[in-house]
């Protein structure tokens, strides 16, 4: 089935299924306790609860290979409506001097986007967004031409003249700032403009300015909540259409959702998630005892690596950043056990929004195939990579037909 939907056909399914089932996987079990529908299904509730740890592990890596949640949730339609065809042609191996400078999971990135990018006769190529240019000299070398790589940092421009001269890389580093308007005047009907992850708005202000300009575009979209407005406005009329005669309206924190999937992060780094989750949910515990209030009290984020050493500690710190007072006599530990039951309990109710994570991302890369097809260009939306190597391995490519 999946492959016989039309992109417009995959927007309006995935648009109905989202709007339907909003209040599920829209509310951050975190802040609620307990969630809110779970009064209104009380069988999925008491099912998410009872499930062992390999189960939630299992779930947590593919929510939709054989769950147990099918009774209650769309699971086998949201299967099919997120699988997307592999993009040709398959990854490359590149020669090794040329991922010099580059991190290892980076140049796998690259080897299987590289090969997806296919420069038509006289097109001239761009890499938006381009940091240092480790795809432009890629770009460069592979297809045989020169490569302008815009970067708004000059500090990354100059490092990235420095990279294409060693290593003999036909790269031009342009100082550019792509969300000022003189950014449009890189784009014609002839460029075709490549860029590997792009964070939202910066993404968005490719696509509208290839539409407009008739550019081509290879483009893997990520961080979609980046963006300046605080509701998602759809890109496409379709996607606006969809949305409004459905009710489905996408906070700047909905949209986070779409890229919250971490199975490339080191095992490591998703311990000390989990333990900075449960620090989180004991803090919860304590405020909403001393100040008398059950509610969520949203503390600030701390960068990895910056974690107090102790339970009490980060208390401590998320007390002070919230001006409370903490009283003598704290009970830590019965504090810090109660965070971790809390945070298990969490884990297994965030897997109904876990289900939605990718028909969401599939749902909004659909929105902007939808509106380079609005403005008359042929384009296809599939993955470039295995998620493993990175969940962001959506791609979307498309050209505006030669006139005649």
């Amino acid at each position: 089935m999946p492959d016989s939907l039309s992109p417009d056909q995959r927007l309006h399914r995935l648009t109905e299924r989202l709007a339907e089932w909003q209040p599920l996987w829209r509310p951050l079990p975190f802040q609620h306790a307990p969630v809110p529908w779970a009064e209104a299904h009380p069988r999925l509730h008491a099912a998410l609860l009872a499930l062992d740890d390999a189960a939630l592990s299992r779930l947590q890596a593919d929510p939709f290979d054989a769950s147990p949640l099918a009774p209650w949730l769309p699971v086998e339609a949201l299967a099919e409506l997120v699988a997307l065809p592999r993009l040709s042609p398959d990854a490359v191996s590149l020669p090794e001097p040329w991922r010099q400078h580059v991190g290892g999971r980076k140049w796998q990135q690259i080897e299987a986007f590289l090969p997806k990018v296919r420069l038509a006769p006289g097109e001239t190529l761009i890499e938006w967004c381009a940091g240092k240019g480790h795809l432009a000299r890629s770009l460069a070398r592979w297809h045989g031409v020169e490569v302008t790589a815009l970067e708004w940092q000059p500090a990354l421009c100059e490092q990235g003249r420095e990279l294409a001269a060693r290593q003999g890389a036909a790269v031009r580093m342009a100082v550019q700032d792509v969300m000022d308007e003189d950014a449009a005047g890189w784009l014609s009907p002839r460029t075709h403009v490549a860029a590997l992850h792009a964070c939202g708005d910066l993404h968005v202000r490719l696509l509208e300015l290839a539409a407009a300009a008739g550019s081509a575009v290879t483009l893997a979209p990520c961080c979609y909540q980046r963006t300046a407005e605080p509701v998602y406005r759809p890109l496409s009329r379709q996607g606006r259409a969809l949305a409004a005669s459905h009710g489905l309206t996408l906070s700047r924190d909905d949209l986070s959702l779409a890229v919250q999937e971490t199975v490339t992060a080191p095992r490591h780094v998703q311990r000390s998630r989990e333990r900075a989750g449960a620090w989180r949910l004991g803090f919860d515990r304590l405020q909403r005892e001393l100040r008398g209030v059950d509610e969520y009290l949203p503390v600030p984020s701390l960068a990895y690596g910056r974690m107090p050493a102790t339970f009490e500690g980060f208390c401590r710190w998320a007390a002070a950043r919230k001006g409370m007072a903490l009283p003598p006599g704290v009970e830590w530990a019965r504090l810090e056990a109660a965070g971790w039951r809390r945070h298990a309990e969490v884990a297994r109710l965030e897997l109904v929004r876990h289900l939605f994570r990718r028909p969401l991302e599939v749902w909004l890369a659909l929105d902007r195939l939808c509106l380079l097809m609005e403005a008359g260009f042929s384009a296809e939306l599939g993955t470039f990579c295995d998620r493993e190597l990175t969940p962001r391995n959506l791609l979307l490519r498309a050209r505006r037909p030669a006139a005649g």
